[in-house]
């Protein structure tokens, strides 16, 4: 199989100052939808979710004047394809400090690509309370086509429709050293 670093770039669909531009975009539509931060509760998924999260938290933060609340997911045993991950997975603390009951949860992820991902984080977030409500926010929506679970997002930064053999990759300075959004194929 091969790895992320046999990867060819077919296209770059988005730069930094892109990126920034879909961030600030997504930052306003949550807060106009939601009539301000109050009871919001921004959940970044691990990995990529987590950094767009903090960016969203401080870009709502710029626009109201107060930070929302803001968790991390971690939801490597919710998945529904652990048994092929490996014999090991490497698992990440979720941190929740606040409680989620009777807040507005954003779940934030990098890419919507089938819905699994979506569905493992909501699974564990009911292991954690119940929320009055839980909105969908992604960078990157590959389209309907690709959806495996009636899930769609309530908030998207770009709406890039794809072929199954393409792939999506989100890359971020906290892991990547570059801002851009890239569409990649197998050599």
């Amino acid at each position: 199989m091969a790895s992320e670093f046999d990867l060819v770039e077919k296209s770059r669909i988005m730069d930094a100052a892109g990126m920034k531009r879909a961030l600030r975009r997504l930052a306003t539509e949550i807060v106009e939808k939601n009539q301000g931060a109050k009871d919001l509760y921004l959940v970044g998924i691990r990995r990529r979710g987590v950094p767009l999260a903090e960016r969203l938290r401080d870009k709502i933060e710029a626009l109201e004047g107060e930070a929302p609340l803001y968790g991390i997911l971690d939801i490597t045993l919710y998945r529904d394809d652990l048994s092929t991950v490996g014999a090991n997975p490497v698992v990440n603390r979720t941190e929740l400090v606040e409680d989620i009951d009777g807040k507005t949860i954003i779940l934030i992820d990098d890419v919507l690509y089938t819905g699994r991902t979506i569905r493992a984080a909501m699974d564990q977030l009911m292991d954690f309370g119940r929320p009055k409500k839980v909105q969908l926010a992604v960078l990157i929506d590959r389209g309907r086509e690709h959806r495996e679970l009636p899930i769609q997002a309530d908030f998207i930064g770009k709406l890039v429709p794809t072929k199954q053999n393409e792939i999506v990759k989100v890359m971020l300075k906290e892991f990547d050293d570059v801002e851009a959004v890239g569409i990649f194929e197998r050599p």
